[in-house]
């Protein structure tokens, strides 16, 4: 038996706090609302940087809780974890989760005192369709195309992307439906995604990261990882649009996980690490 004295945590040094179902837009009646872990302690005035989490869901609504333990692995070491949702194709085909998902990019810019948050570190991070969406972030961010007028002063740009498993090539998948090549589920998410027949293969080219890989075009620093198991999105199409950034002199890095399938034992704290050290390195 002991007693034991120690001091209290003034500035709450370590400590998270949690902000649940913040409202950010309400685009056709559908109310979306973000989840967010930060830190207790203040950045003294310089902000935070932050991570725009877009969990995959095949488009449709994300689970946004699912990694957010994981996330608050990182926001211990002094960010800001913003997960985020956009209204479902089966509901608005896509552009609309893009489109979304920028609205709460540039709403959280907008309450970036609030929230403590430096708006010029921002990492979009996305697991397969929410990959896919982060790197269309990464892509379009010198275009207004994809904003919607809600805090249009606000810019939709992001500084670094994390993308896990997600779809680079959608015109590449649609053309593999009925060859087997994906499951009835995803071949059924690929035609939705994209809406109805009249114009698909532009509406394919635009929502397709790979489409926008030029020498010419500003593209921020990029960690790409896939599970070579993955049998739902091709490790292929990844490393058909990694080797594209590397040839047109773009910043990226690619892990193959071993024996990996889509999510389940993909994760673990090493592969983590790694995402973590990309991250610290490019927003600081």
């Amino acid at each position: 038996m002991a007693v034991y004295t120690m001091e209290h945590n003034p500035t709450m040094a370590g400590m998270l706090e949690q902000k649940v179902n913040i409202p950010f837009a309400c685009p056709d009646g559908h109310q979306l609302c973000l989840q967010m872990v930060k830190p207790m302690w203040k950045s003294g005035g310089k902000g935070f940087p932050m991570v725009l989490f877009i969990q995959g869901s095949g488009w449709t609504k994300p689970d946004q809780f699912w990694q957010l333990p994981q996330m608050s692995l990182l926001a211990r070491r002094g960010y800001v974890i913003a997960s985020v949702t956009h209204r479902s194709s089966e509901e608005a085909p896509g552009p609309a989760f893009l489109q979304d998902v920028k609205t709460a990019l540039r709403f959280l810019r907008a309450h970036a005192e609030e929230y403590d948050i430096d708006k010029e570190r921002v990492c979009a991070w996305g697991t397969s369709s929410g990959g896919n969406t982060a790197l269309l972030l990464g892509m379009t961010g010198d275009t207004r195309e994809f904003d919607t007028e809600e805090y249009g002063e606000e810019s939709s740009a992001v500084q670094a992307v994390v993308d896990c498993f997600g779809p680079t090539d959608l015109g590449a998948m649609y053309d593999r439906i009925g060859t087997g090549a994906h499951g009835p589920i995803i071949d059924a998410l690929v035609m939705l995604v994209c809406g109805q027949q009249e114009g698909l293969e532009e509406r394919r080219r635009k929502l397709s990261p790979v489409s926008y890989v030029t020498a010419e075009k500003k593209i921020p620093p990029m960690l790409m990882l896939h599970g070579d198991a993955d049998q739902i999105v091709w490790l292929k199409d990844t490393r058909a649009m990694y080797d594209l950034m590397v040839e047109t002199g773009h910043e990226v890095d690619l892990v193959e996980v071993s024996n990996a399938p889509h999510e389940e034992t993909f994760w673990s704290l090493e592969l983590l690490e790694v995402i973590f050290a990309f991250i610290q390195k490019h927003l600081g």
